[in-house]
């Protein structure tokens, strides 16, 4: 006969309701990429839970403007990304409904002059050649895209594809519509490795989660993760500052921005550079960006930083001149030497895979590098190639 169990042994199903559910993965970090690794991982049919030492967009995420864009972006595999994203986006939209804040709002890249106008139309004959749609706009016709532009401008170009979410709210919903575990306010203290080093989980103050599977989405601080798994990822912060003004009228229609942010997003220079991105927002105060600088994690208000955003804000925007500004606020974005992200398993630990690295581009980034996450963890087929983004591609001498 079966040994009976001790009368004082709780029942069979009490056991097991109290037994930790099965994880295929823990993701690190609640950010907004974080967000998008766990709702596809979950419609990939994986079960996940999601760690953040802080609370649903606390880190870059929740200082960023939002922006989803391709029109900064030329030919290769950011754009590639971005044009991935930007579908997955719209799909988004649809089944969060307006939550996101989503706004198909479109894109304007101006010119002052004419050697700055050719330049920006063979940019654009690349990012056509890639699926990008780019419509040359002459300086005679700019107003009757953004009627309060300054005067006296060359041309643009119109990028249709370019739009704008609510970046914190974009992150609450995704994650929200996961339904994966989430623990916030636990910061992950060690990635546990089995005994021929291969990943087994995450351990914070509170609870060790057991995985086969972790993915390292914790932006800023992904090199700091990656150290954890006994790996490295040369993640470096760089800082950046947004203004807003106080609600107004739609003075500004679309996403506007002077040609010369494409090269400081291109940019690896460690010094403050800024040139102004101006959009309106639904609500009424116009958000103005967008400056990069490599500072570490120095917190401290630039004065020399918000100033130029200012002059720059007002050269493209004189409307804006009399216009009070609210407040300022500044984030981390994850900077790597190549700006590519690093996407995907890391040969050299295995089971730990990263998803972090997009600079100020993670926003728009973020679907396109969830789903790329989790076909990674299903197994199933990438929808981009998956080299140029390896986690291990950077030389001993950068990490």
């Amino acid at each position: 006969m079966p040994k009976r169990p001790p009368t004082d042994a709780p029942p069979a199903t009490a056991r097991a309701t109290r037994r930790p559910a099965h994880l295929d993965a823990v993701i690190i970090g609640a950010g907004v990429v974080g967000a998008a690794c766990a709702y596809y991982a979950t419609r990939a049919g994986l079960s996940v839970a999601v760690v953040d030492r802080g609370p649903v967009a606390g880190g870059t995420t929740g200082a960023g403007e939002g922006n989803l864009l391709v029109s900064d972006k030329g030919p290769g595999p950011e754009l590639d990304l971005a044009l991935l994203s930007t579908r997955l986006w719209r799909e988004l939209a649809a089944t969060l409904a307006e939550q996101t804040e989503y706004e198909a709002k479109g894109g304007l890249v101006v010119a002052p002059d004419e050697a700055t106008l050719k330049a920006l139309r063979v940019f654009a004959d690349g990012q056509r050649a890639a699926g990008v749609t780019a419509a040359e706009v002459a300086g005679a016709d700019l107003h009757t895209l953004e009627p309060h532009l300054a005067p006296g401008l060359a041309g643009g170009f119109h990028y249709p594809q370019d739009a704008q979410v609510q970046p914190a709210q974009a992150a609450a919903r995704l994650l929200a519509a996961s339904g994966a575990r989430v623990h916030l306010g636990e910061e992950v203290t060690a990635v546990v490795l089995d005994g021929a080093g291969a990943v087994r989980g995450v351990r914070t103050p509170r609870r060790v989660l057991h995985a086969p599977a972790v993915v390292n989405a914790a932006g800023t601080w992904g090199g700091a993760v990656a150290a954890l798994a006994g790996t490295t990822l040369p993640v470096l912060p760089r800082r950046g500052f947004v203004l807003v003004t106080e609600p107004l009228p739609r003075v500004v229609r679309h996403k506007v921005y002077a040609a010369d942010y494409i090269a400081d997003v291109a940019s690896g220079s460690a010094a403050l550079q800024s040139s102004a991105v101006v959009e309106g927002t639904p609500a009424g105060p116009v958000l103005i960006g967008a400056t990069r600088e490599r500072v570490g994690f120095d917190r401290a208000l630039s004065t020399e930083a918000l100033r130029r955003l200012a002059a720059q804000a007002v050269a493209l925007f004189p409307v804006l001149a009399d216009v009070r500004v609210l407040r300022a606020y500044h984030g981390f974005r994850p900077y790597l030497p190549d700006h590519l992200p690093a996407i995907g398993p890391d040969p050299r630990v295995p089971g730990l895979l990263h998803a972090v690295g997009h600079e100020g581009a993670g926003i728009g980034l973020a679907p396109g590098t969830g789903l790329m996450i989790a076909a990674a963890l299903a197994g199933r087929e990438l929808p981009l190639d998956p080299g140029p983004f390896r986690p291990d591609r950077f030389p001993e001498d950068v990490r």
